[in-house]
């Protein structure tokens, strides 16, 4: 059987954790994931044509990455971030301004691609700059009708705004965010009630096919409009916790395309995202069990 084609689309930059820096942006970690689990995945991004944009490519080759579709912006700054992991493994985060992938540029070979892929993931942080948005915005416009539109929340600094988010949650199939985001998101579209009460209301306002609601230690909860799937999530020796929301993401956009149940990828995502907790940096190479077709196992 032909391999499902999944990208990622937005920022591509390095997690600077105290003297080590690991490659990462969640539309990367999450195509590197899919990549992992079976899916052809790609990443669409701009670096510049510096020292970290050519380590970039090249730590992407290593781990068997396409780079057909990341432009090099001459002068360019390719992106980064300050990342401050704290004692339980959380990670926060610092954003400078104006770098490689705020200005994304998407070639014709890019646009090709659109519509061949079967799941593309985008977010609110790759969108910060107008280059950077109307470029996310034509490469959705551009994908068939029947391609899952992941929108990740992932809400950082002051990056944001309720326009931008309208605007996403109405090009996207699906949602996923965490409690916090849940609370801003309730906000801004002027809705209470609990976690599943929120997203139920979410997936009606925007006619979504699922909401998921990633909760740390504590699980997960997935909404459709006819099902609801909670999961306590697994314990884990935590090392951080970067790239783990990603990999969940990966999970459970391979999920659906293969068909399985609510219940069936909640529970294989929290293992994948369990795992890559565990593991130091956003991109560790998953065990061959989490690799496996979980139809196996499928309700």
């Amino acid at each position: 059987m032909n391999k499902f084609i999944i990208a990622g689309i937005g920022e591509l930059l390095w997690d600077v954790i105290e003297d080590s820096e690991e490659l990462g942006g969640a539309p990367i970690n999450f195509s590197y994931h899919a990549n992992g689990l079976g899916a052809k995945g790609y990443a669409i991004s701009t670096v510049g044509d510096d020292k970290r944009g050519k380590a970039a490519l090249a730590v992407l080759e290593q781990r068997n990455m396409s780079t057909e579709y990341i432009t090099i912006l001459e002068n360019g700054v390719t992106g980064y971030v300050l990342a401050r992991v704290d004692d339980k493994g959380i990670a926060s985060y610092e954003f400078p301004d104006d770098v490689a992938w705020d200005q994304l540029t998407l070639t014709e070979t890019t646009m090709s691609l659109a519509k061949e892929v079967d799941a593309v993931c985008f977010g609110s942080l790759g969108q910060r700059s107008p280059k950077a948005r109307q470029a996310i915005i034509s490469f959705l416009q551009a994908t068939r009708p029947d391609t899952l539109k992941i929108f990740d929340l992932n809400l950082r600094q002051h990056f944001y705004n309720t326009e931008m988010i309208q605007k996403s949650l109405e090009l996207a199939d699906i949602l996923k965010l965490n409690i916090e985001e849940l609370e801003v998101i309730g906000g801004m579209n002027n809705i209470k009630g609990d976690e599943s009460s929120l997203l139920k209301q979410l997936v009606k306002k925007y006619k979504l096919q699922l909401t998921v609601l990633t909760r740390g230690g504590k699980g997960s909860l997935l909404v459709s409009p006819t099902e609801i799937s909670g999961h306590p999530g697994y314990p884990t020796n935590i090392v951080d916790t970067i790239g783990a929301g990603d990999s969940f993401t990966a999970a459970t956009a391979l999920g659906l395309l293969k068909g399985h149940s609510l219940s069936t990828i909640n529970d294989h995502a929290n293992r994948v995202a369990a795992f890559v907790c565990s593991q130091k940096g956003a991109m560790p190479v998953l065990p061959a069990e989490l690799q496996e077709d979980i139809s196996k196992t499928a309700n």
